[in-house]
């Protein structure tokens, strides 16, 4: 009787060793995926520092030349209407119409783009490789178990 109660005190000591192997190991995998993520995250950051002036330099240039390129199609098409006292009215309203549409259209893509978007992709990667891991981990426990 002696030998059974040593036998089950080996094992129920196992089952803590194997459960507190178990917790490290979660533990690990945690603290690796949240590095990862927080890499990426901070390379992101590091890039987008770079960007913002250069960003803000290019909207101020491109909405200069929109502006004089818009008027410059507004006299073109009021010159069409020449002779007329609404020419300018009428260039404005077909101009913005036409600048009306392609906004929407943009602001289509937009939202659409960014509904689509996605978490960053290689903590994505990882963590789908990590799910079918874990699930072919526990297809073959199951499979000692029976």
């Amino acid at each position: 009787m002696s030998d059974m109660s040593a036998h089950a005190g080996n094992h129920q000591r196992s089952l803590r060793e194997l459960v507190r192997e178990i917790l490290n190991e979660l533990k690990e995998f945690a603290t690796t995926r949240f590095r990862i993520m927080k890499a990426e995250l901070q390379e992101t950051v590091a890039s987008v520092k770079v960007a913002v002036p250069l960003a803000l330099l290019a909207i101020v240039f491109m909405v200069t030349a929109f502006l004089l390129l818009t008027f410059a199609a507004v006299a073109l098409v009021a010159h069409a209407f020449a002779g007329s006292p609404w020419a300018w009215f009428l260039a404005l309203v077909i101009i913005g119409v036409i600048w009306m549409a392609a906004g929407v259209v943009a602001a289509f893509l937009a939202y659409n783009r960014f509904r689509s978007g996605r978490f960053p992709k290689r903590t994505v990667e990882v963590l789908k490789a990590d799910k079918a891991w874990l699930q072919s981990e526990t297809s073959n426990m199951q499979g000692i178990r029976t």
